[in-house]
């Protein structure tokens, strides 16, 4: 840093003090405010503030100080926000949101790019970090998303998130960068002991949540010089419950097969009613093979023929439920390090951490099921009379013969995070560094246990659901008792298949990382100094899912092994033996009057006594054998190993007497991958015996494929920032990313084959990595050390995407062998293949706007407030390839062109912003917060979305806030987290918007004691 600048910065140290490991921090400044020297007299005497505000002007320096652009939030910040996770700090930073499963933050978006596009370092190494999520969520995470949800808040003391790069950091994010920073001894002064603890309260479980912290750290003066040590630890376990209505997604299948006669209605087969009568002026038409269209209501009746016009034409719920879930969480952190310091020009540490996240889930739903069957599901169906809207939806309508199904999911999610991280720091001639470290990190997501069972209603008559007042929470009217025992039977597994009386589904993934670096850096002229360096990782992820090993398996229509015989339960047990009654379900909902609060549900404890279904054997009760034969294309290993070098300038001179600084560099890397996928070449007969007999059952023969590939790139980058007035700050900053494929793709198996409906979906090991040009534009002003004002803009120029496509090919193309063709299917049949495909990308483009001030202008006592604001706005439009064109005959000519979709980003919030109110005076302190983010996508067709062209995540409010209470000694503390109860609202389509999911969580509330030493 130049002289100038450096006079322009000075007079910035103060304490911290407060919270968990940010109180402890106290210390630290406190020590360093006095043993520090006299200011010169050309320096602005230093003003001691501690607490929030403290934390907040600590943040500002380090930002100030940054040639990158970069927002950081300091231990004080996380360890007093009221926050379940580091998501939910995350989203106090301008630009960032997150994503929400189970009623807490799960993954972050920076400035519209999604968790694909972020790299996290953990203790300045890059991790992977993954969990379990409901399926409506997206189920369990197997890309490169970070799932902050694993870690507690309390574990770090800095979260660094880098929104411009430069050579010597981390390639693989289009989005940010974000660090996260554990601890360490050297970051305090002297012995250091501080604890907390919490007891919660979730007002929809009902349920106590306790939640304790321990930090101990020490430093010592030894004959082989200064030794530090530090310890600490987070453990708490959280009930929460989640309650609403879902649909499975809306469906039409006149849209899926454009062909009325080719499943002549929705869901099963359904019998023909008398025609009705549209309004509007239309008249309804007969169909020979399905009822006609009832009063169309909202706008103007649909022109009506023999094959539109009917329910069949309509879009329908697949799956119209209520559902209960309920989590239960224990979270468990540790962090240690040791530092040795031989000289004070050298310094060697050793990081440790360990997490341990359990979410165990249970899922209860009353539901209709045969909506959901394809044409070839029993019984029919009636369609007795119906209400569409002008969008062409079945918002109203009672049925009979309708299967009615009542579900229990129980799944074990466990995650184990562990690293280790060894770092060596020296300075040496005159003005060098160098620094060098070995690390390593492992993340093991387990879903041990993921066990459905279900009880079933057919042919039940006088169903109804109304969609029409209010289509996130719908009426239904069952036509029954849902609580009587007597009203259900075992689901039947020989027409039901997989989704039958019992559904086993356990995963494992696994992903590591081993990292080596040296950097280097050197002040070869006043003013310039020179780093380079090099860093080799290598990563490693696989993969496994397990089915019931005498389950229908995917395309093999021949298997026939399933029977009630061999997994029926022992004479004279009932479905009362092997059920309870759910109750109390709708508080805080308002949910319409007649919808059953509560209903029978399986018990999973009385049916594993009953069954023993969780032996993995045949046992008497039946074959309970788990198998990968049947989720081959979900056996997975890929390996990837980066070489990175880089150079970089750091130049900080006057020019025209205004200080510049930044600096400008170059990074290459090597990646070299190799994907390892699985599929099957035929089948082979096998016989089982069972408690049902002896069967033969064809089972794959497994044939594993494994692609090598490398690629390189080149990555420039500029970072410039000029202080043309003082306080004043001009940052400009251009480079060229990267982000590589997300790694099921990468697998050259195939995950799923239909030979009835002619569908393969594959991975590609082809696929190149996504690229950007990006450009960032700031103005930053610092009026005092605890006040910014700025504003940002940015762009990112995506020139390559990565997305899902379709398209027809002949069997012969897809490279399988013929004898895994059925169903009358030929060498020349076109099957629809589903893999990822590189395509153009498109601009991003968006601002930030961000405030931070203390209200010290006013007079007391209301000098104390302070506020905090910041607001973003992103664009950006893909064109999403929704259908490929379709080519026949020899030559090849074409039949039908490609369908495009032009979108926003999946997960692009247009407009978001947060915002702090806080008040300190004295020992009292108190804060409320608010994240607000618009809605955003979370699908794009083709993916699974039934023909609806998007799947959308509605707009959330969340508002949390925070009172203390300083003694000599401890801090009692408030929390209250989501006031408002917001709910999690989901949508179907962007021109119909209705709803498919919506649930509420409930509001949390902590109360607490911290305790410093």
């Amino acid at each position: 840093m130049s002289k100038n600048t450096t006079g322009r910065v000075r007079g910035l140290q103060y304490g911290v003090s407060g919270g968990a490991l940010a109180l402890a921090m106290a210390f630290a400044g406190a020590a360093s405010a006095q043993t520090a020297p006299a200011p010169a007299s050309d320096e602005i005497e230093a003003v001691v503030v501690t607490g929030f505000r403290a934390s907040l002007a600590n943040a500002l320096d380090v930002k100030r100080r940054e040639n990158d652009l970069v927002d950081v939030i300091k231990a004080q910040d996380i360890a007093d926000f009221p926050d379940l996770n580091l998501a939910e700090s995350l989203q106090r930073v301008p630009g960032v949101s997150i994503d929400r499963d189970g009623g807490e933050g799960r993954t972050i978006t920076v400035r519209g790019l999604g968790p694909d596009f972020t790299v996290v370092r953990l203790n300045g190494l890059e991790a992977l970090a993954t969990t379990g999520g409901k399926d409506g969520s997206g189920g369990a995470n197997r890309g490169r998303q970070f799932d902050f949800s694993i870690f507690a808040s309390e574990l770090f003391n800095s979260v660094t998130v880098r929104k411009s790069t430069s050579a010597m950091n981390e390639e693989g994010s289009l989005g940010a960068i974000v660090d996260l920073q554990a601890g360490r001894p050297f970051d305090f002064s002297k012995f250091t002991m501080s604890a907390s603890a919490k007891v919660g309260y979730n007002d929809l479980s009902r349920k106590n949540d306790p939640r304790y912290t321990f930090l101990v750290s020490n430093r010592w003066d030894t004959g082989i010089g200064e030794i530090g040590a530090l310890l600490s630890v987070a453990y708490a376990t959280r009930a929460q419950r989640e309650e609403g209505s879902s649909t499975g997604r809306w469906e039409n299948p006149s849209v899926r097969f454009n062909s009325a006669t080719a499943f002549p209605c929705f869901g099963a087969a359904y019998n023909p009613v008398t025609a009705g009568a549209a309004t509007g002026g239309a008249t309804a038409a007969t169909s020979a093979a399905c009822s006609t269209i009832g009063t169309v209501t909202g706008g103007t009746a649909p022109t009506v023929t023999a094959a539109a016009g009917t329910a069949n034409n309509l879009w329908h719920p697949r799956i119209p439920r209520y559902g209960r879930l309920d989590y239960d969480q224990e979270r468990l952190g540790v962090t240690g390090s040791l530092q040795w310091r031989p000289t004070d020009r050298s310094t060697l540490t050793l990081d440790m951490m360990l997490a341990k996240f359990q979410n165990n889930r249970d899922e209860t739903y009353l539901e209709i099921i045969s909506f959901a069957r394809s044409g070839a599901g029993l019984p029919q169906t009636d369609v007795v009379n119906f209400t569409a809207d002008s969008k062409g939806t079945l918002i109203k309508g009672t049925f009979d013969d309708v299967d009615v199904r009542t579900e229990y999911r129980h799944d074990t999610l466990k995650t184990e995070f562990n690293q280790f991280a060894l770092t060596y720091d020296t300075r040496f001639g005159e003005g060098g560094n160098l620094k060098v470290g070995y690390g390593q990190s492992r993340s093991i997501q387990d879903n041990p246990d993921q066990t459905t069972f279900s009880f079933e209603r057919y042919d039940s008559d006088n169903y109804s659901y109304d969609y029409s007042a209010n289509d996130k929470l719908p009426s239904f009217n069952y036509g029954f008792d849902a609580t009587n025992p007597a009203n259900y039977v075992y689901s039947s597994s020989n027409t039901l298949g997989d989704a039958s009386l019992l559904r086993m589904r356990p995963s494992k993934a696994v992903n590591t990382f081993k990292t080596i670096f040296a950097d280097v850096d050197y002040q070869i002229l006043d003013g310039f100094k020179l780093r380079y360096g090099a860093k080799y990782k290598e990563y490693g992820f696989t993969s496994w899912e397990k089915r019931l090993n005498s389950r229908v398996l995917a395309g093999n229509p021949a298997t026939t092994f399933t029977s009630e015989a061999a997994f029926g339960l022992p004479p004279g047990v009932t479905v009362a033996d092997v059920s309870r009654v759910i109750s109390g379900f709708g508080r805080g909902l308002d949910i319409p009057a007649g919808v059953p609060t509560s209903w029978l549900a399986p018990d999973l404890d009385k049916l594993r006594q009953k069954l023993g279904y969780d032996c993995n054997c045949v046992n008497a009760n039946g074959d309970f054998r788990l198998s990968v034969q049947n989720q081959l294309g979900a056996m997975r290993a890929i390996t990837e190993k980066d070489t990175a070098f880089y150079i970089q300038g750091d130049f900080d001179y006057d020019i025209f007497n205004i200080p510049v600084r930044g600096n400008f560099g170059v990074r290459y890397v090597k990646t070299e991958q190799e994907a390892t996928g699985n599929y099957s070449t035929g089948f082979t007969t096998q016989t089982v015996t069972t408690l049902g007999g002896t069967f033969s059952q064809r089972v794959p023969i497994a044939m594993s494929q494994t692609v090598k590939r490398q690629y390189t790139n080149t990555l420039p980058s500029l970072n410039i920032s000029a202080q043309p007035f003082d306080s004043f700050f001009v940052r400009f900053a251009a480079a060229k990313v990267m982000t590589r494929p997300q790694l099921p793709n990468l697998s050259p198996g195939f995950s799923a084959m239909s030979q009835q409906a002619q569908t393969l979906t594959r991975g590609n090991p082809e696929l190149n990595p996504m690229l950007a040009n990006n450009m960032d534009l700031s103005f930053e002003w610092y009026p005092d050390k605890e006040t910014l004002f700025s504003v940002g803009f940015f762009q990112k120029d995506i020139k390559s995407y990565i997305q899902t496509s379709s398209v027809a090919v002949p069997w012969a193309d897809t490279e399988l062998p013929d004898n895994l063709l059925a169903n009358g299917n030929t060498a020349d049949t076109l099957f629809t293949v589903t893999t990822q495909i590189n395509t153009p990308g498109g601009k991003l483009k968006g601002f930030e706007v961000s405030l931070q001030r203390p209200f010290t202008f006013l007079p007391a006592p209301f000098d104390g407030f302070g506020g905090i604001v910041n607001y973003t706005h992103v664009q950006s439009d893909i064109q999403y390839v929704i259908a490929n064109p379709v080519y026949a005959g020899t030559p090849r000519a074409l039949v039908t062109p490609a369908v495009m979709l032009t979108q926003p980003l999946v997960n692009l919030s247009p407009d978001a912003y947060n915002a702090t109110l806080y008040y300190e005076k004295n020992d009292f302190k108190a804060r409320i917060s608010a994240s607000y983010r618009d809605p955003y996508l979370i699908q794009v067709a083709p993916s699974a979305t039934n023909n609806n062209d998007v799947r959308i995540k509605e707009k959330t409010l969340n508002i949390d806030s925070q009172v203390s209470y300083n003694f000599k000694n401890f801090t009692v503390t408030l929390e209250m987290i989501n006031l408002t109860d917001e709910k999690d609202s989901k949508l179907n389509d962007s021109t119909r918007m209705i709803s498919e999911e919506y649930v509420h969580y409930g509001r949390q509330y902590y109360l607490g004691v911290k305790w410093k030493f």
